[in-house]
Formats: C-alpha cells, structure tokens, sequence
C-alpha cells in the first residue's frame, strides 16, 4: 500500500467511489485537471458516486458538528476523484489552496468551524508541511443538489 493508503486505514477511513453525476444530471467537466505540475480539483461535495452523503442549510437544518463532519467527507469525495485521475494519492506532493463554500442559514457566520472538518483531514493525511494549505471559505445561499459544504482545491503533483 502506498503511504497516504496506509494512513487513511490508520485512521479507520476509506474512499467513497469516486463522484459520477447523480441521476438526470450530466457532468460536462472533469473532476480533476492536471496542467503542469498542478491538479485543479473541481468542486466537489460529500458524494459517494452519485449518492449525495449530506444534504441542507448550516445553522437550520445541519449544525455545526454535522458540517464538519460533511467538510470531512467532502474531503474523502475529493480523494477519490484525485485518485481516480492520478492513480495513486502519493503523487499529491503538496496541497497549495482550497476554497470553501458553505449552504448558509440566515446569520451563520462559522464557516471556517465547517472547513476545518475539510482541512483537518488534509492535515492528518499529509502532515503540516504538505498539507498546509491556504484557504478561504464563504458563506452562500445555496449549493448544488443542497449539500451543505463544496470544496475545490489546487495541488501539486509529482
């Protein structure tokens, strides 16, 4: 098993399937596009194929600890589309930016709490050097197929 494998069995977590495009809907982009040294990661949310994991607004139907969780997860979602376009998660040398977007209630103002369940993970997979990444996150009014968290992200590859 390849180093970011084995630590994702450490920490008891495994990758969804990789996000296709949920029933009635067409994916015209690409999850993933390497250009140069970089892979451009497309927006993704919890997904697990096309089965969407979390659904709602943060502060009214989804709290806090329950978005973190969905950043989490949105975090698994996008592995497995790097994987999927890169063959091995080994060849992520660093993670340079992500941006957060977050399904807002009125007046919920903790959308780094939320993107801290996306970057955590990262951490834990790849320590505080290549992991470390720049970041922001917004609130929005709305997110495709109302999940609660998208995240997309730059990283270098090797």
């Amino acid at each position: 098993m390849a180093r970011i494998a084995d630590r994702l069995s450490e920490l008891g977590l495994s990758l969804p399937a990789p996000m296709t495009a949920p029933p009635g809907v067409e994916l015209p982009f690409r999850p993933v596009r390497v250009s140069g040294g970089h892979a451009y990661v497309s927006g993704h949310i919890a997904i697990d194929g096309a089965e969407v994991l979390f659904r709602g607004k943060v502060g009214s139907d989804v709290p806090l600890e329950r978005a973190h969780e969905a950043a989490r997860a949105t975090g698994l979602s996008m592995l497995a589309s790097l994987e999927q376009e890169l063959g091995d998660l080994d060849r992520v040398t660093r993670w340079v930016k992500a941006l957060g977007l977050v399904n807002c209630a009125p007046g919920f103002n903790q959308t780094p709490a939320v993107m801290n369940g996306f970057t955590n993970l990262i951490l834990d997979l790849w320590g505080p050097d290549a992991g470390g990444h720049a970041r922001s996150s917004i609130g929005v009014a709305e997110l495709p197929f109302d999940a609660p968290v998208e995240v997309e992200a730059v990283v270098e590859v090797g």
